[in-house]
């Protein structure tokens, strides 16, 4: 039996920041409800409650609340208004389509002053003779009956006959009631003959003992049972929705029950049936670390040489709760519970379990892991190193400054020459007193050679 859990009420309450103290209005229709408790405990401001195809075969534990103003309680199984005294702003009542049969009932609704709209459309009362003149000299108060407003003529006519109409009512209801009397006698043979009939069919085909449901039979286990066991099923499920039936609370309740243990039923033999998925191997038997990304997460792993670690960083999910994340660093490998899936990455080097950190990014929600290396670098090899990369750097640079110089295939004339054939003859070399009177002396001495030199026509000159 579905009862009004606080679970229930919170998860309805949504709109109101899940707090049921300060509720005003709360929706609880079509959640097979079949008994109305606990909210005038828990919501004691409660305005508007609909309460709409139910289960519910009785009003009660409203009566505290007493700033309700709208009550749909329609499509359930009330056979009686009753209960209502203490709603004492009460303005609207919806019982549509319920089993109210004891119309006198809405008597207990006079002290309810304030109500203006009231529906019972779909109950056997309103089949009576007089119904709604019964209804509208009974409850002085109301502006409207089954969506139709009452009039002040009407009101008149109706409390002229009232005498005669509540003598005829009262008459009708014994009949009905009498009537309702039957009708749950036969309701529960009717019961009790389709559960006998059930055990002796399942004690005949399958020869074992006799289930008081179906859920009770749990994994045949031989494939001539299941096909019997489906074929009793599928003949009692046809039987059931083939029989006439009278429409009673009864009969809804059986249904709404009879469709729920079918349900029940068929969600245990897919169980039965649904092969359970094997263990994903994360260690093979010689005992090595398998690469495994079940929740496929991107990630990426980084050798931070500086500070002597790796750093994972693993794409997780941003609004994921943290809580729903285990982290175990090994010194070969790391695995990290994603929901239950495991992602589990074989390091490169051996690290340091104990001195591993585990973080989340407030902006991207990634999880991000440093794990220090088991082998620390020595303080001499780094001297070594150092003095190797200051050498290193140095030949870079100056490759790099004859990189920079354009190199010409054609030769420079500044540093290649070809030599001057007019110089070919040495000079002589006078010493002069100084640097004034020296070069004056050379000019005259060369003119001097020039011209014991005779030019001959027919040699070609030199140059």
């Amino acid at each position: 039996m579905v009862r009004i859990t606080e679970d229930l009420v919170r998860r309805r309450a949504e709109h109101n920041n899940c707090e049921i103290f300060s509720l005003e209005e709360i929706s609880l229709h079509q959640q097979e409800i079949e008994k109305l408790e606990y909210l005038d405990k828990w919501c004691r401001d409660l305005k508007i409650l609909y309460l709409q195809n139910n289960l519910i075969p009785k009003i009660e534990n409203v009566g505290r609340l007493k700033k309700l103003e709208y009550l749909n309680i329609a499509l359930n199984n009330i056979e009686r208004i009753e209960n209502l005294e203490g709603c004492e702003e009460l303005k609207k009542l919806d019982l549509t389509a319920n089993f109210i049969g004891e119309l006198s009932s809405i008597e207990v609704l006079k002290y309810n002053i304030h109500l203006k709209e009231l529906f019972l459309v779909g109950n056997p009362c309103t089949e009576f003779e007089g119904y709604r003149q019964f209804v509208v000299a009974t409850l002085h108060q109301l502006k409207c009956l089954d969506s139709k407003e009452i009039e002040r003529s009407e009101r008149i006519r109706a409390l002229q006959s009232y005498p005669e109409v509540k003598e005829k009512i009262r008459e009708q209801e014994e009949a009905y009631l009498l009537k309702r009397a039957k009708e749950k006698e036969d309701a529960q043979r009717r019961m009790q003959e389709r559960k006998d009939k059930k055990e002796n069919q399942m004690e005949s085909k399958l020869g074992i003992d006799s289930p008081d449901s179906l859920q009770d039979i749990e994994n045949p286990q031989t494939e001539r049972e299941q096909q019997t066991w489906e074929e009793v099923a599928d003949e009692e499920d046809r039987r059931f929705w083939e029989e006439p039936t009278p429409y009673t609370p009864e009969s809804r309740l059986e249904t709404h029950r009879y469709i729920e243990e079918k349900r029940r039923a068929k969600d245990n033999i897919r169980e039965s049936k649904k092969k359970e998925k094997p263990l994903r191997t994360l260690i093979t038997t010689e005992g090595k670390a398998l690469n495994v990304n079940e929740p496929k997460l991107h990630f990426s792993l980084e050798d931070d040489e500086e500070n002597n670690q790796f750093i994972l960083d693993l794409a997780v999910y941003r609004h994921l709760d943290t809580s729903l994340l285990d982290v175990d660093v090994q010194p070969s490998y790391i695995r990290v519970l994603v929901k239950g899936k495991p992602f589990q990455l074989v390091l490169p080097e051996e690290v340091k379990p104990d001195s591993s950190s585990a973080k989340r990014s407030q902006t991207t929600g990634h999880l991000v892991v440093s794990m220090p290396k088991a082998e620390e670098i020595i303080l001499a090899k780094q001297k070594v190193s150092a003095s190797i990369k200051t050498s290193d750097s140095n030949i870079l640079q100056k490759s790099t400054r004859r990189s920079g110089q354009v190199e010409k295939l054609e030769v420079d004339p500044s540093k290649y020459s070809f030599p001057d054939v007019t110089k070919i003859i040495q000079e002589k070399e006078r010493i002069g007193q100084g640097p004034i009177r020296l070069q004056p002396a050379k000019i005259t001495e060369t003119k001097k050679s020039y011209a014991d030199i005779e030019n001959d026509e027919d040699v070609p000159p030199l140059i």
